[in-house]
Order: C-alpha cells, then structure tokens, then sequence
C-alpha cells in the first residue's frame, strides 16, 4: 500500500502490455540498489534486448562520475534498459547521447516542457537539470541504458538548486506510465534514425555557448563549444574531448 496519492504506483500489467508490440519488456520492483547492476546482470546471463527494470525506489543509484542519484519513492522514473546494439562497439558513445534526445523530446510532446541537452547527456529544463543518463558496457554485446528523470520531485527534495523535476517545472503531465511510455518509444525511434547525431545537435544547448569543461585528470579547458563531432565528442574551439564535465559560462535560455 502507498500513502502519497500524488504518486501512484506504476501499472505494471499495463505497461508491459503496451510496451511489448515495441520490443520492451518492462518490469517494475518495488525497491532496488540499482536498476543498471540488476540489468547488467541479466545481460550477462544471456537476457534478449529489450529489458526494462523499473525501480519505485532506487536505493544505490549511480549517475556519471560516480556521482550519487537519489530520489523519494515513486516521485521519479528510474530504470535500465538492455540493448544488444548492431551498431560497431566504436559507435557506442552515442547510445546515452541519444538516450538523452529520447527523454527531451518526450519532456517536449508529452509535459510541453522546453527541454534541451547538455553535453554529453544530462537533460535541461529551464538550465536546471530534470534527468541524468549512466550507460554501461554488460559484455561484448550488451548495453545498460540507466535513465533518471525527475517526475514529481518538490523542492525541498531535490539536491540542489541546480536540479528541478517535471512537476516543479510546470510540466502538462506528470503522469510517470505516460512519460515511461513514450521515453521507450522515442528511444526505439531514434536508433532506428538514418542521422541520429543531427537530432542530437538539433537539441544541445551546449552547441555554441562558452564553457568550462572539467577533464577527468583535474585540468580544465575554456572556450567556445563549436559542435559535436561525428563521434559524439565535444568541440571546443576545435579541440575534441571525448569525456568531462561542462559547466554553461552563461545562461542557455530555452
């Protein structure tokens, strides 16, 4: 039994019922340490492609960098998805980059929330981070896709002032089966894209901006982001990286 009407539990029946004519299987559990271990691990055990573990509350989640991802039960979407990409490994950089175009263009026709990228993943509405994305390599030939998107999060709540939820945003829905729904779905449909990586650059607010970017050895670089090249790294003033931290130099607006 829940005690927060606000935050319904998911449908497992019928989400796994909508979702299975698109290739997902979805499972939902109550609590969880990590959805991405739990599905790394059924991909090593030889798990098909299209596993979705759906965690009400996730108690050891894991974001990029290593970084904590902690969220009050049911208030958000936290889920892993399997992928056995046909894609060559060297291409696999692109799995959470457009993992993350999935999740703004649902923000974008399901809540009328003007969301856009930050490179390489992390979603943006109004500059404030709604939703982080942490993919894994399982094996040889499997892909965990962990996405994090906060639904109903309050305020006080979030971890800090840099971080907002679909609700607190102003989102049309925070109906978490509709977003889950439709995240999946676009997901399917861009890899499927002839130019996925036009799609991304389409929505990344990072295109263009002056940055900051934080180098996993302790040094940082500035300048202006000129694009994301074709293999998914960051530009800046003509220098390709292909792992960091960005921090925005000044507002992105929309």
């Amino acid at each position: 039994m829940y005690g927060d009407l606000d935050r319904p539990p998911l449908r497992q029946t019928a989400l796994a019922r909508a979702l299975a004519a698109d290739g997902w299987h979805v499972e939902v559990v109550e609590e969880v340490s990590s959805t991405n271990a739990v599905v790394a691990d059924r991909a090593r055990a030889g798990e098909p492609a299209g596993l979705v573990v759906v965690a009400e509350q996730q108690t050891a989640g894991r974001g990029r960098l290593d970084r904590s991802w902690v969220s009050p039960p049911r208030a958000g979407l936290t889920f892993s998805a399997l992928l056995r990409p046909t894609l060559a490994p060297a291409r696999w950089g692109w799995l959470p980059l457009l993992a993350g175009v999935a999740v703004a263009r649902t923000l974008r026709d399901r809540a009328d929330l003007d969301a856009v990228l930050k490179w390489p993943n992390d979603v943006l509405v109004d500059g404030r981070k709604v939703c982080g994305v942490l993919t894994e390599v399982a094996d040889a030939t499997a892909v965990v896709v962990g996405i994090g998107l906060n639904v109903t999060t309050r305020a006080d709540e979030l971890p800090h002032d840099q971080a907002t939820s679909v609700g607190a945003a102003g989102g049309a829905t925070t109906d978490r089966d509709t977003l889950l729904r439709a995240v999946l779905r676009q997901l399917t449909a861009v890899l499927a894209e002839d130019d996925p990586a036009a799609s991304y650059r389409g929505l990344c607010s990072t295109i263009g901006q002056p940055v900051r970017l934080d180098l996993p050895a302790g040094r940082s670089v500035t300048g202006t982001a000129d694009t994301v090249d074709d293999d998914g790294r960051l530009v800046v003033d003509g220098v390709a990286y292909a792992a960091g931290d960005v921090v925005h130099l000044r507002p992105t607006g929309g």
